[in-house]
């Protein structure tokens, strides 16, 4: 780090501007009690009226000084908190920045070799169905690209079009994975639903399907192993349903548990570069989640050990509701 750079250093600044402001402070009262003990012996000395040399207000004055000082010094720190924060984001977009273009620039690239082959060599049947199965995949990463920047958007403006509605959770589960089974063919996927009567919660059936799509692409995504795997399992306590996702993927460190779900973090370092993912789809899943009324959570025994999201959902009844009552 430059030299210049690390004596201007925000931290550094701020520590000394406490130092200062409480020395200063410190230093007044001590200079008070020095002089009012001069002025005591004067006074005891001469017998002069002690209220006309020693005022009783001053003592509110130091009081009053230090609780304004001590405003000052909150202000400070919550303007530095503030700005460390803002710096901590700046650093964040800027590696989601770097990521997501390498993200988009990657497949156009792609394309564009493809596209320049076929324009300057006649290839046999096979070669182009296998070009085409390679450019329909870029296809896709793109179009998953550009449909999560859309749903933040849309979520964050809270214009999402859809209402929350009764459904089955466990069944809105089955039907997505029946209807994207193509999407993740590779990936061995159980679902472990609770035994006993259904229970409905109110859902947003786009959103949801929006959620689930999210975890499993990470999960297929960020796998090292050889066949991704995916353990859903539901179960009921008390009045929520408890929904849990395991996977077999790359983990996290403990201390991450908590900030993989903030807005464009992502698992790695951004300083180093080294960091995985767009840094949304979590995002977007806690998100969804909150609007629905629940909770999540997410847990991994360590890096290369898979993780788990958990996430609960309140229910409203144990019998599906009329048409009247669900509207309400």
């Amino acid at each position: 780090m430059d030299q210049s750079k690390r004596f201007f250093h925000p931290i550094l600044i701020f520590v000394v501007s406490i130092i200062a402001l409480g020395s200063s402070l410190i230093l007044y009262i001590y200079w008070y009690i020095e002089v009012s003990a001069g002025l005591k012996t004067v006074v005891d000395r001469f017998n002069l009226e002690a209220g006309q040399v020693l005022a009783a207000e001053t003592w509110v004055v130091i009081l009053v000084l230090s609780i304004l000082v001590g405003l000052i010094l909150l202000g400070l720190f919550t303007i530095f908190v503030y700005s460390q924060k803002m710096v901590q984001l700046y650093r964040l977009q800027h590696n989601f920045i770097n990521n997501f273009t390498h993200e988009l620039k990657t497949p156009v690239a792609s394309l564009s070799l493809y596209l320049e082959t076929f324009k300057k060599h006649e290839l046999a049947r096979d070669d182009r169905l296998k070009y085409i199965d390679y450019m329909l995949a870029d296809v896709k990463r793109l179009s998953d690209n550009i449909s999560r920047i859309l749903n933040l958007a849309r979520i964050e403006s809270r214009s999402f079009s859809g209402e929350l509605v009764w459904l089955d959770p466990v069944a809105v589960i089955e039907r997505f994975l029946e209807k994207q089974q193509h999407l993740f063919g590779r990936c061995r996927v159980t679902l472990d639903a609770y035994a006993g009567d259904t229970v409905y919660c109110r859902i947003n059936p786009a959103l949801f399907e929006i959620l689930l799509m999210n975890l499993m692409t990470n999960a297929a995504t960020y796998n090292h192993s050889g066949t991704p795997v995916m353990e859903i399992r539901a179960r009921v306590h008390g009045a929520r349903l408890w929904l849990t996702f395991k996977d077999n993927g790359i983990g996290f460190e403990k201390h991450e548990r908590r900030k993989i779900f903030k807005k464009f973090y992502q698992i790695g370092s951004p300083d180093d570069m080294t960091a995985k993912g767009s840094g949304i789809g979590l995002y977007l899943v806690q998100s969804i989640v909150r609007i629905h009324k629940g909770r999540i959570s997410a847990d991994s025994p360590g890096p290369g050990l898979g993780a788990q999201v958990t996430l609960s959902l309140p229910i409203h009844k144990k019998q599906r509701p009329s048409l009247d009552q669900g509207r309400n």
